[in-house]
């Protein structure tokens, strides 16, 4: 090679953008074969590519994510020797079509940068370098077939049998390999949704990227705007965003602009908190929080000292199912302060620990439902803790027994607290159970198929005794003062008794006065 053009193969060779841009040609519907000129987003995943080795990334509708895959495996195997690269995609037709792209990406290459094929065909091509590109259909028995040392699986949350897949690729990979994993979103309850919420809360070895239709510069032009608009005698749209969502939004039903567009995972029934709510409630999430006992709880504010404090308790058996929950609200502003999460916490532990962040939060009001489980978690904190402030109800028993009777009144005040903003929630856990959290055709209310509801229940319980104790409160709790943080002076504060008997009951009369 001459000098420039050797110098040309080591900048390519270096960075998979810059060989993208100048050296890439893609198809496109309308102006057919052009150069590919990567979006300041796409630039982005392809540097979390090159620093990750497991990255899953949600992505909007037609954000030409398929098209970035394609390029980088077509990259990797033109300057690494002994590369195999796999895609798997959920179709053959859609399989065939990855492929074909990356066979016309290699064709418009120039030459210097043109190993040589030594084999091609449907689902095949294989460089003279020894590198190979293989494209696969879905199925059952795919995983045995998928060994290699860069995985792609492209629409993913379509895939069929995609767990039993990954199950079986990623002892192959997990040694030295790397995966891509890229869908539009497809409902709740499945492995993409699983795994890509496990990697936000750095669950798993997978890196999460997230991308949405507003980091596309010219998204507004697609979606058939430019049909409308010849409808309209006008050769130019002057389209604008607003008016691009607002025709795409008319088009087609709320649920699918959700998922394709907003990329937000929803259940298979009506969500019980209304959609447009839900979408409101994700601006609110707050990732500024700190962790404790091993990230099982995570902590957005501290206890202030002139301010009460409520803990609802939801609790499980902790051997991996069910999950131990708790959630800590302000009772001034119904802020939830701090949540625990766990379905491997021992009972015992699990009280211990409500004893010390109880004590911890102005010795809280401590409401555990004692349905199952929970009455041993109560007897540890009464007998053996002897926690000083458990409720108790109007017989005297302490925790709280959740009745289908009164569990639809606990959940229609949650469901009014979160639409008056009585309560504020930091927490993404917790919004993603309300996403998955649905009214079924027969009109009952629980968690969608293979998700739980522990966080929404152990805030129900705690919201329903704060409502209780507002409402037999002096002071008046309005939307309008709600998040405010001037600091009331609290209800439990006790007025010190020095005297005795008939004095005292004429002096707490004077101050009454």
């Amino acid at each position: 090679m001459e000098a420039d053009v050797l110098e040309e193969f080591k900048r390519c060779k270096e960075d998979p953008t810059h060989f993208m841009s100048k050296y890439v040609r893609v198809t496109h519907p309308v102006r057919g074969l052009v150069p590919f000129k990567l979006y300041p987003f796409q630039e982005r995943i392809v540097g979390e590519l090159q620093t990750n080795r497991f990255n899953i990334l949600r992505k909007f509708r037609q954000a030409g994510c398929t098209t970035i895959a394609a390029a980088y495996a077509l990259w990797l195997a033109v300057f690494e020797r002994h590369q195999s690269i796999v895609i798997l995609s959920k179709g053959d037709t859609e399989a065939t079509e990855v492929l074909d792209r990356i066979k016309i990406m290699y064709e418009e290459l120039p030459s210097f940068l043109q190993p040589g094929i030594t084999e091609d065909n449907k689902h095949t091509l294989k460089l003279k370098n020894r590198s190979i590109i293989k494209s696969r259909p879905s199925g059952k028995q795919s995983g045995r077939s998928l060994a290699g040392s860069f995985l792609i699986i492209d629409e993913a949350a379509f895939v069929e049998s995609i767990d039993t897949i990954w199950a079986a690729v990623y002892p192959i990979i997990s040694t030295g390999g790397r995966a891509f994993i890229l869908s539009t979103v497809n409902g709740v309850g499945n492995w993409f949704y699983e795994t890509y919420y496990r990697a936000i809360e750095k669950a798993n070895s997978f890196n999460a990227i997230d991308i949405t239709w507003q980091e596309h510069p010219e998204y507004y032009r697609v979606e058939g705007i430019e049909k409308l608009y010849e409808q309209m005698e006008k050769r130019t749209p002057p389209m604008n965003v607003d008016d691009w969502v607002a025709v795409t939004k008319s088009n087609m039903p709320r649920k699918q602009w959700l998922q394709e567009y907003e990329c937000e995972f929803l259940g298979t029934g009506d969500t019980f908190i209304d959609g447009s709510l839900l979408s409101h409630l994700a601006e609110s999430v707050n990732s500024g929080y700190y962790t404790k006992y091993n990230n099982r709880m995570r902590v957005w504010k501290d206890p202030e000292p002139f301010y009460d404090y409520i803990i609802g308790v939801d609790t499980a058996l902790g051997r991996g199912r069910d999950y131990s929950a708790a959630q800590i609200i302000n009772m001034y502003n119904g802020e939830v302060v701090a949540e625990f999460y766990s379905n491997k916490t021992p009972i015992d532990e699990f009280a211990s620990i409500l004893n010390k962040e109880g004590i911890y939060y102005n010795t809280a009001n401590l409401i555990v439902e004692r349905n199952t489980v929970g009455n041993h978690v109560l007897d540890l904190l009464y007998n053996k803790l002897e926690y000083e402030n458990l409720w108790h109800d109007e017989r005297g028993l302490t925790g709280f027994q959740v009745t289908m009777k009164n569990r639809e009144t606990i959940l229609s005040e949650f469901e009014e607290s979160i639409r008056t903003n009585v309560l504020k929630i930091n927490s993404e856990r917790t919004l993603n159970e309300l996403n998955t959290f649905v009214i079924t055709n027969s009109g009952k209310i629980t968690a969608d198929n293979g998700k739980h509801d522990d966080l929404i229940m152990s805030l129900s319980l705690a919201n329903h005794i704060m409502k209780s104790t507002r409402d037999n409160s002096f002071i008046e709790f309005t939307k309008e003062n709600a998040f405010k943080e001037t600091k009331l002076y609290p209800k439990s504060t006790k007025i010190p008794l020095i005297s005795k008997g008939k004095q005292v009951i004429e002096d707490i009369e004077w101050l009454m006065k």
